[in-house]
């Protein structure tokens, strides 16, 4: 872990800026768990998997292709708007004040969501679908800045081997209070008429706005950045340097892009449940108490393990395991349906290593690259995993004319295919090139 210097900094200008991140990363470190777990617990009441989609199935009728859109607008946000963003906020003095905006803006589209959808009748409207594509494409491009924005922070303010760590307590301690609120307020919510959705999104929009706050608490020292101004195909010029010049991240890019079939085929596993199996709304609580709990419980292992043994490893097995998903989903989808109705939430439960693999995924992006790199390969990244998503609206199709098992059989072939591509990956620990992790004279605790 390194502070930005200035051109002419000395090794002991250095070597006190290091002492100052690492006297302060104890609290920053808190303050980083505890954004995440007031995130997480807001984030399970508009899950992307599930609650989404079911709300656009109940605008449009259960529409194959218009769900297929839904990962088209959310990769899209989270993929090119940080490549605009990236080299302005390595300028930025302190990230943290970038984090509390997006946030905060991510809070106000899911308010303005909850208050339409509270003041609207007839919810199947040409209008109403259009809103809330429209809200949910800022939502998207506003939390792909803040995802950049969180992850810089992290890179500038919590060391290499201390990372996992704080997955494993934001990821298990916020699953766990997010399964207690959904417990307690989502089932009576989903049996009200409408699906009692305004309510669903004007809570997340309150969280978010806690979460917000939390993010002026973070103790950042300045960045000392003076970067030039870029004109927009600069930008991409940059992303794309990144490909030409660094072979090992064109491996990553490759399995980001694989591991993109898994997102593409979130809306589409509720919607199997729904329409095959005759399973209901109220089922959908029960489907984000288990997604959620599948990432509490992983995270117990891969958090430690990634400290330990490195990012690489843990995300070759997350990759692989999460394989499982639509082959589960496609074989209960067959089964009698009394069998299949039973334990059809079983698909959701690996279906929680989707946001552990993203994690991992940035914080050995992290690690392969130095501080000052941190937005632009994190940004890099997220162009990656949004290039496959141009399919979505065919895969949408492709359900509509085939049938859930082919697309769901052909996704796990190419999420496997990105398991194997990672084996390929350099492991940073094993070279002098990653970030230095320990100071002389701070002891690790």
């Amino acid at each position: 872990m390194a502070l930005p210097l200035p051109a002419d900094a000395t090794v002991a200008d250095e070597t006190e800026l290091l002492r100052q991140v690492s006297a302060r990363e104890p609290w920053n470190t808190l303050v980083l768990e505890s954004y995440q777990i007031v995130l997480r617990i807001g984030w399970i009441f508009k899950t992307e998997s599930i609650i989404i989609p079911a709300v656009l199935d109940v605008i449009s009728d259960n529409s194959g292709w218009l769900r297929g859109c839904l990962p088209v607008i959310n990769r899209f946000g989270q993929s090119v708007p940080p490549v605009f963003y990236s080299r302005r906020l390595s300028t930025k003095s302190r990230k943290k004040w970038a984090l509390f905006s997006t946030t905060m803006v991510m809070a106000a589209c899911f308010l303005a969501l909850g208050f339409a959808w509270g003041v609207v009748g007839d919810h199947q409207t040409p209008w109403m679908a259009t809103l809330f594509l429209v809200l949910y494409g800022i939502f998207s491009s506003v939390n792909g800045l803040n995802m950049l924005a969180l992850g810089t922070l992290q890179g500038k303010l919590v060391s290499v081997t201390r990372r996992g760590r704080a997955m494993l307590i934001s990821t298990a301690v916020g699953a766990a209070l997010a399964i207690a609120f959904a417990w307690w307020l989502m089932g009576r919510w989903l049996e009200l008429p409408h699906g009692g959705f305004g309510y669903i999104f004007s809570f997340t929009g309150v969280l978010f706005v806690l979460a917000a706050l939390c993010a002026p608490l973070f103790d950042e020292p300045h960045d000392q950045y003076n970067l030039s101004v870029v004109h927009m195909a600069g930008h991409f010029r940059g992303a794309w340097q990144i490909f030409r010049e660094d072979a090992n991240f064109r491996r990553l890019a490759g399995v980001a892009v694989l591991f993109g079939v898994v997102l593409i085929l979130f809306p589409h596993y509720q919607a199997l449940g729904r329409i095959r199996l005759g399973l209901t709304r109220e089922n959908l609580m029960l489907w984000v108490i288990v997604q959620n709990a599948g990432a509490g419980a992983f995270s117990i292992l891969a958090g430690p393990l990634a400290d330990r043994r490195g990012n690489r490893l843990v995300l070759s097995g997350l990759l692989l395991a999460t394989a499982t998903t639509p082959v589960l989903a496609a074989l209960l989808g067959n089964a009698e349906p009394t069998f299949g109705k039973s334990w059809y939430w079983l698909v959701f439960l690996p279906l929680g290593l989707t946001p552990l693999t993203m994690k991992t995924l940035s914080n050995y992006t992290l690690e392969i690259c130095g501080p000052a790199d941190h937005p632009r390969y994190l940004a890099a990244l997220g162009l990656s995993l949004g290039l496959p998503f141009v399919l979505s609206p065919l895969v949408g199709w492709l359900i509509d004319a085939t049938s859930f098992e082919v697309v769901f059989l052909g996704g796990a072939i190419l999420i496997v295919a990105g398991g194997v591509v990672s084996f390929g990956l350099h492991e940073p620990r094993d070279s002098c090139a990653g970030e230095l992790t320990v100071l002389p004279g701070v002891p690790e605790d």
